[in-house]
């Protein structure tokens, strides 16, 4: 087989791995050598400890360490690996002169020497963060992503805190198909960062796309995601402009629902565990509203005099045509001009119409209108609006039932 070259013959999977996770490689010294000399929190100082103490070997150890960060001169790598030979032959069980002389081994280009000191550092402590990240590295270096993975998992194991560095990266290499395999395998045998990662993917990954590909094949394999991560899945989704992928998540964990009508016409779910698909009370200066979650449903909501805005809305993705609203409030009462009214308009856009509420005693409450959706206009709100009131105890009111439908 010809021999290949060149950026564009490497693999698709190499270029995934290599763009989301060799980031590891840049951290590697400076996050390995800040986790170990936060171990010697004991001295501010640690070329002053080993001059204190330079028969300690620990001290030694780390005193060689601050000696191979990215930046160090071939003199002090030098100086680096005679302290850390010296640690070793005092304790071997020093753990971070191994690795010291695995980041000067690899920073002369000796991968080979380099892969025999952290394998000894590793088995000596697998707790040691700048082996595992120097073994994450070498894994994406040959294209190893279970060997990867289980190096991500004991780092993030070891440091909850090295989540800040991986789960970002991790959130991104997931829009690569081997990766997502690999890390669903992780996943769904379980660790100790699997909720909190589900939690970050789901409102902060890169990737939503990616993301819920891989929060679908955890609900299969029975390690569903929290109704908190997936509504946050939704938001994240609808935020980076994925409004098609949106919805059919949404859908696909809500039975029954439609591109036809609006959702959830009495309230009655839980608005902690709400996404824009679902009614979202709206709390803003001199606004509040709250759902009465649960079997009896519907809205309260209050507005301060002279205060406007809206006060529950909730996304649709309504298909263009006409739609009638319909519903029953109670408790408004307010002049005409101050009476509060629906409103469907196009996301970031237009508005569509307006359906003004008659005070609660006329008609026992029941309001109704008309609008119609175009075909662009493919997401649309629909919102309660509150008008300023010339009334001293200000707008107070409940809507017990609303619809958006096909007529």
């Amino acid at each position: 087989m010809p021999r290949r070259s060149g950026r564009t013959r490497r693999s698709p999977l190499e270029w995934a791995l290599r763009g989301a996770l060799a980031a590891t490689a840049v951290a590697v010294g400076y996050v390995g050598s800040a986790y170990s000399v936060a171990q010697a929190s004991r001295t501010t100082n640690v070329e002053r400890a080993f001059q204190v103490t330079p028969g300690n070997a620990q001290i030694r150890a780390l005193y060689a360490q601050s000696l191979s960060g990215p930046q160090a001169s071939s003199a002090d790598r030098n100086r680096a690996d005679g302290l850390a030979r010296d640690a070793l032959r005092r304790d071997p069980t020093t753990v971070v002169a191994a690795s010291a002389l695995g980041i000067n081994a690899q920073a002369r280009g000796d991968v080979a020497a380099a892969r025999r000191f952290f394998a000894y550092a590793e088995a000596l402590s697998r707790r040691d963060m700048q082996t595992q990240l120097w073994a994450i590295e070498d894994a994406v270096a040959r294209e190893d992503v279970p060997g990867a993975l289980r190096h991500y998992d004991i780092a993030l194991r070891t440091s909850p805190a090295a989540s800040n560095l991986l789960f970002p990266i991790l959130g991104s290499a997931i829009e690569d198909d081997a990766v997502r395999a690999a890390l669903l395998q992780t996943l769904v045998r379980g660790t100790s960062w699997t909720p909190h990662f589900i939690n970050f993917v789901a409102g902060q990954g890169s990737e939503p796309k990616a993301a819920a590909k891989l929060f679908a094949a955890l609900d299969r394999a029975g390690v569903p995601a929290s109704p908190e991560a997936k509504a946050s899945l939704v938001n994240n989704l609808v935020y980076k402009g994925f409004y098609p992928e949106a919805w059919a998540y949404y859908a696909a964990n809500h039975r029954g629902v439609s591109s036809t009508a609006s959702r959830d016409p009495h309230f009655r779910a839980d608005a902690e565990k709400a996404s824009l698909f679902d009614w979202t009370p709206i709390d803003a200066a001199g606004i509040t509203a709250s759902l009465r979650a649960g079997e009896g449903g519907g809205v309260d909501f209050t507005a301060s005099p002279s205060v406007s805005g809206p006060v529950v809305q909730q996304m649709q993705m309504l298909l263009p045509g006409d739609y009638v609203l319909q519903g029953r409030s109670r408790d408004i009462d307010q002049a005409p001009d101050a009476r509060p009214y629906w409103v469907l308009q196009c996301y970031r856009g237009r508005e569509l119409g307006r359906v003004t509420l008659a005070n609660s005693a006329e008609g026992q409450g029941r309001f109704a209108g008309r609008f119609t959706v175009p075909a662009d206009c493919p997401v649309q709100i629909l919102a309660l609006v509150a008008v300023p009131s010339s009334a001293m105890s200000g707008l107070t009111g409940t809507i017990e039932q609303v619809e958006l439908r096909r007529p």
